[in-house]
């Protein structure tokens, strides 16, 4: 069974809604003998009146009494970190704060506003908007060290209002390979973040699946590392379009996928 290594919970995620004894049921009723836990840490977010980041060493205490709890359902500890230029260095001394097993670099913001809230990003020419994120997306790998994933490099789409809008290789080829160049550089894997296919198919989408041509940048770049993710934030998410997710991996040829434990990777074949 594939890892799904990008989850949260209410207790440490302000903007989740299940509890780490519905997660961990969730996933064992499909099957699975490990999860990943990746609260959400933002540092300087935007003021929307949510506190975006916890106490550490309380998570910390606290996972170990889940993980006690849990026996030998195995669960992986992680962070979820969300990018601006001027938090990188706070980013990686928070990462090396506490001991982690996996630690995840996002993009929730553009020019400072949260797009799943505020929309004038959207007015933007997709290529432009496109160009322009995933830019961001490399110079947060380029400044930031101490991480493992790169997570869901097409956000940006998730909450666009043109159902044509999709980030492709022959859109943004220079961003594309600027990110790609520095995360194999660095040993950093990408992350397939299965509730963008899910947003994607059920918002009628015209595609919803990954551009098969940046899938295939990465590996011809020498890219090895992807990880699975769902981004489960509430029941009955878990580890939705895993299938798809993985038929569509494995028609593309890649072999393998990765999850993190102490911040190595382990790779588990499709």
């Amino acid at each position: 069974m594939i890892t799904d290594g990008h989850n949260h919970t209410k207790h440490f995620s302000v903007d989740a809604g299940q509890t780490i004894d519905e997660l961990i049921n969730e996933a064992k009723s499909k099957g699975f003998n490990r999860i990943g836990i990746t609260e959400h840490y933002e540092i300087d977010y935007v003021d929307d009146g949510l506190n975006w980041m916890f106490d550490l060493e309380e998570y910390n205490r606290t996972f170990e009494e889940w993980r006690a709890k849990a026996g030998d359902f195995e669960l992986l500890k992680g962070i979820e970190f969300g990018y601006q230029t001027h938090v990188a260095e706070e980013i990686d001394k928070v990462a090396a704060s506490i001991p982690l097993d996996v630690v995840l670099m996002s993009v929730h913001l553009f020019r400072g506003k949260d797009f799943y809230v505020d929309r004038d990003c959207y007015k933007m020419p997709a290529k432009e908007l496109h160009s322009e994120y995933i830019n961001i997306m490399a110079e947060m790998c380029e400044k930031c060290n101490n991480f493992d994933v790169v997570a869901h490099y097409d956000y940006i789409n998730r909450y666009a209002d043109n159902k044509n809008d999709f980030i492709t290789y022959e859109e943004t080829p220079k961003e594309i390979d600027r990110l790609f160049e520095v995360m194999i550089s660095k040993d950093k894997a990408l992350e397939i973040n299965t509730k963008s296919i899910q947003k994607h198919k059920d918002g009628g989408f015209t595609r919803w699946l990954p551009d098969s041509a940046i899938l295939n940048r990465y590996r011809d770049m020498g890219g090895k590392l992807i990880t699975l993710g769902s981004d489960s934030h509430f029941p009955g998410t878990f580890a939705v379009c895993f299938t798809e997710a993985v038929e569509y991996l494995k028609s593309l040829g890649f072999k393998e996928t990765v999850y993190y434990k102490d911040h190595k990777p382990f790779f588990e074949s499709l």
